[in-house]
């Protein structure tokens, strides 16, 4: 009689394979970076402030160092040729490649969009001048330069890691490349960030041309997505704060159903489940993690 092999904990064991978080210092970037090596793997997490790199890698998993720092910036192909550098050196493969480093400039926030008694609402000539005031060209290429040209870059940078590591394997594994967009990639709503949530947009599309691209060709590396809705972070705040905004309805935005802020293990147990075998049938998709969030604001 056959072995029924349908333990999700032999599933989703990612002992011995080699992942990279950019962005894994803190927040949702550090969530991941825990759940992948609280499941067996090596984990470097990347980013551009040592302080909080040195900090997740003093984490030990049973008794065991699995994180371990590296500075890069995401948006120089210098650092990151060092980075792919770096690993190739010390490992030869990459299993796992988690794209969560980006920026929300708060200089491109316009609060007065989703507030119909602010002053720039007055009428339609103020609005569309404080729009045109409030934002520049460079700061919309900065946010497209950080989360999604970033995304393209690092990806095919480390292509040739990742297939490396299935080539060692002969059961027809495959690497997986997982991009953090958000859920406002899907939202018509600007919610006051245009482009952040344009590139968040772009970053989706982005996810389904990879994954096409690299299908195509026969490269046995999927590309899926996660779309986050509200965690804490230091992007989002804190969990008090996301309480509260979880509970409260905005302008123009109704409360999340589940009336929380979502958690390090929802986030993560997702991550670790693309990254690992249970998931090796999919690619090209995107999921939500969001509460909620986006069947009530469409």
């Amino acid at each position: 009689m056959a072995e029924c092999r349908l333990k999700f904990d032999e599933l989703t064991d990612l002992s011995g394979r080699v992942a990279l978080v950019t962005g894994g210092g803190t927040g949702i970037g550090l969530m991941i970076a825990k759940g992948l090596a609280s499941n067996g793997a090596k984990v470097y997490v990347a980013g551009r402030r040592s302080e909080v790199l040195l900090q997740a890698s003093e984490l030990l998993f049973d008794g065991q160092k699995r994180i371990f720092p590296l500075k890069m910036d995401v948006t120089d192909k210098e650092s990151i040729q060092d980075v792919v550098d770096k690993i190739t050196a010390d490992d030869g493969v990459l299993h796992i490649l988690v794209n969560n480093a980006g920026t929300a400039l708060i200089a491109t926030r316009t609060p007065f969009v989703m507030n119909d008694q602010a002053p720039e609402r007055k009428n339609t000539a103020i609005y569309g001048t404080a729009l045109f005031n409030s934002q520049t060209f460079e700061h919309w290429e900065d946010m497209f330069r950080a989360n999604v040209a970033s995304v393209f870059f690092v990806t095919y940078a480390f292509l040739g890691l990742l297939e490396a590591s299935c080539s060692l394997r002969s059961d027809g594994a495959t690497a997986s490349v997982i991009n953090i967009s958000s859920v406002v990639a899907n939202m018509r709503l600007s919610h006051s960030i245009f482009a952040y949530s344009s590139t968040k947009a772009a970053e989706t599309h982005l996810t389904q041309m990879l994954a096409t691209d690299l299908a195509l060709k026969g490269i046995p590396v999927r590309v899926n997505g996660i779309a986050p809705g509200v965690f804490p972070s230091e992007l989002m705040g804190s969990k008090e704060r996301l309480a509260h905004y979880s509970k409260t309805p905005m302008q123009m935005l109704r409360p999340i159903p589940m009336q929380r802020p979502g958690t390090e293990e929802e986030i993560s147990s997702l991550a670790v489940y693309l990254a690992s075998p249970a998931s090796g049938y999919m690619t090209g998709q995107e999921i939500a993690v969001d509460g909620g969030m986006s069947i009530v604001n469409p």
